[in-house]
């Protein structure tokens, strides 16, 4: 009786049987554990690339709203200045140095996703010829040191070319106009249009700023994103698997 009320003694030793089974979870023993393991794993995946998706397409949202509503406040009225176009050209582009960012994040995500589905999914649905045998050690390894799979400048590129140029091409469109027609419909009086050059320049004024300077810098900047459009990426990657990319 006296046994029965002694304590339980348990090893505390670290190298013990009890420690090292407390260490960590038992992982995957058979081909059927793996799988529901590999199952799960993708679903927290997509649900990661679903969230940095997500917050991409808001800032995109918000750079249309904000390209809308300043262009309803340029064009509404005759006296606006022309420098709201020009605020909201920096404005949208702060958004796409935001977007870019967060594009980085997204696709390392898609990576690992479109490897489960292309090199395991894929091959359990119709096997084929193998042609990379290592994809799993290649998510392994971006699990253990996760790394950014493109350069920023290339996910500037790519977000240009996706929605940005549209949007920057509609501001150069409307800037043209306001330097263009200073007196756009005032009181429904007849649109007047700069006759010379020089008249061009004097509208092109920002402040101090005088308006060759601000239309040479309009100019490179567009350059600049008409470079950024022109720009291919090379086709490795997902690109180099199929044509629906974001």
């Amino acid at each position: 009786m006296a046994n029965d009320l002694e304590p339980t003694l348990v090893n505390l030793d670290p190298s013990g049987s009890e420690a090292q089974q407390g260490c960590a979870p038992a992982l995957p023993a058979n081909s059927a554990e793996k799988a529901n393991m590999i199952i799960h794993y993708y679903r927290g995946e997509i649900g990661r690339m679903t969230s940095w998706r997500d917050r991409i397409d808001r800032t995109s949202n918000w750079s249309m709203t904000v390209v809308a509503g300043l262009l309803s406040v340029s064009l509404s009225t005759p006296t606006s200045h022309h420098g709201v176009v020009l605020f909201a050209m920096l404005l949208i582009s702060v958004f796409l140095l935001i977007e870019a960012r967060r594009y980085r994040f997204f696709d390392v995500y898609r990576a690992r996703v479109r490897q489960l589905e292309r090199h395991y999914f894929a091959q359990a649905l119709c096997p084929q010829a193998e042609l990379n045998t290592n994809w799993a050690e290649a998510i392994a390894a971006s699990l253990r040191k996760p790394v950014f799979l493109i350069e920023y400048h290339e996910a500037l590129f790519r977000r240009i070319r996706r929605n940005y140029g549209w949007m920057y091409l509609i501001l150069l469109m409307a800037w043209g106009l306001k330097i263009s027609s200073p007196k756009l419909q005032p009181d429904g009086q007849p649109i007047e249009f700069v006759s010379s050059f020089q008249q061009l320049v004097a509208n092109a004024h920002l402040g101090p700023i005088h308006g060759a300077i601000i239309l040479i810098a309009v100019g490179l900047f567009y350059t600049a994103l008409l470079g950024a459009v022109l720009y291919r990426d090379p086709d490795d990657g997902e690109f180099a698997h199929g044509e629906v990319h974001v």
